[in-house]
């Protein structure tokens, strides 16, 4: 769902110009070793749930709220993971954006829920075996072994 201040700067700049947007990734593991994932109604490709941080709020309650909003799972934001951004990207809908992504490290609170698909962003959504994730980016792919490595200190994408 496209939140209302994006929508309200998309009526002011109109959809050719890139907007930059404060994003949040969670990579949500559990105790299987298994990942939270969803596959995408507008690509098709499986990723890490993910979202857009409202104004005013934290991105560690923003990535819980996306998680829990598009899956119905509550999570425990454990650690900032990463830091980077995303490639310029065209939505279906025309709208161009580039995201600043802040990734972090999840787990299911306790007792976790079974995941269900929430909103029209997802057609699917299912936890995954670390070693078998199933079709997507490399990109994606390299976010959730950043995780993986439970590094204390947060990834930064390297300066040009």
């Amino acid at each position: 769902m496209i939140p209302d201040f994006v929508s309200d700067l998309r009526r002011a700049v109109g959809p050719e110009f890139l907007l930059w947007l404060p994003g949040v990734v969670a990579v949500v593991r559990d105790e299987h070793r298994q990942v939270l994932l969803q596959r995408r109604s507008a690509a098709g490709l499986w990723t890490p749930l993910s979202g857009i941080v409202e104004p005013g709020e934290a991105p560690a309650a923003a990535v819980a709220r996306e998680v829990e909003e598009e899956t119905g799972v509550r999570v425990v934001v454990e650690r900032l993971a990463a830091v980077t951004h995303s490639p310029p990207v065209k939505h279906s809908n025309g709208d161009l954006a580039q995201y600043l992504e802040i990734v972090f490290a999840c787990r299911p609170a306790a007792p976790a829920s079974s995941p269900r698909v929430c909103d029209d962003e997802s057609v699917e959504v299912g936890w995954h075996s670390l070693d078998a994730l199933p079709p997507m980016s490399d990109r994606m792919r390299e976010i959730i072994a950043t995780v993986e490595k439970d590094e204390a200190a947060a990834a930064f994408a390297p300066a040009p």
